[in-house]
């Protein structure tokens, strides 16, 4: 197996997304979304890479922003999904002028993680924008459940990826090499784990958002499995709104 060069493998997951939101068959977007999910995955625990890590992989810190009101942790939970299916750690800080998340990892797991994290919200955004209930206030927490519930579908489905390409590297390897591949990527974690303690410094842990509506999450749950990764980024965006607006 070759490492893919990273503009290319952007470029690939651009491809494949790109397919996903053209079709109308929500199969076929499903099975373009899926594999470009396990394109990324395999492409992180691919031995020539993970060699190219040890000698030169560079690490950066990348701010994303999450806005303010009450879609801010909804909206963390979804970018932490992503995250934690790419090896990258997430911390987050209030501002004056809203709530940033800061990323850190490998550019090219950076790069993937704000590509999902774009396409999968504006996604999301897409379908809450739609959903309305008897008041505003009403509507506005359907929508933030609906949006957690969905956040956690689309992380067990990037772990889905992620085991299906460790079967898959080890169905096509050796012992030796599985056994090579585990170290390289042990090394990889304490590597990226130094960085981010000593980048992020003293972390404190949040306090737990409040809990989500089961209809709303169950909701968004299913919208989750049916939209799969990247399958929908429409090309006028509708914005999330308060209740009726």
């Amino acid at each position: 197996m070759t490492a893919i060069p990273n503009s290319d493998l952007v470029e690939r997951v651009r491809k494949l997304l790109d397919k996903a939101e053209r079709t109308a068959n929500a199969h076929e977007a499903d099975a373009f979304s899926r594999k470009a999910a396990e394109l990324i995955a395999r492409h992180r625990i691919d031995p020539d890479r993970l060699a190219d890590l040890d000698e030169r992989g560079d690490l950066a810190v990348r701010e994303i922003e999450l806005g303010r009101g009450a879609y801010v942790r909804a909206r963390l939970a979804l970018l932490l999904a992503i995250a934690n299916a790419h090896d990258v750690r997430v911390v987050f800080e209030a501002r004056p002028t809203g709530t940033v998340a800061l990323a850190a990892g490998f550019r090219a797991d950076l790069d993937m993680v704000e590509l999902l994290y774009s396409s999968l919200h504006q996604q999301a955004a897409a379908q809450m924008a739609g959903i309305r209930r008897g008041t505003g206030a009403a509507t506005q927490r359907f929508r933030r459940s609906f949006l957690f519930g969905y956040a956690a579908r689309l992380g067990e489905m990037l772990a889905e990826s992620s085991r299906s390409a460790e079967r898959h590297a080890h169905a096509d390897g050796s012992a030796d090499a599985a056994a090579e591949r585990a170290v390289a990527v042990r090394s990889r974690d304490k590597r990226l784990d130094d960085f981010a303690a000593a980048s992020f410094g003293r972390v404190r842990t949040a306090r737990a958002p409040s809990a989500a509506q089961p209809g709303a999450y169950a909701a968004g749950r299913s919208a989750a499995a049916k939209a799969d990764v990247g399958r929908v980024r429409l090309a006028a965006r509708q914005g999330i709104g308060r209740g009726r607006s």
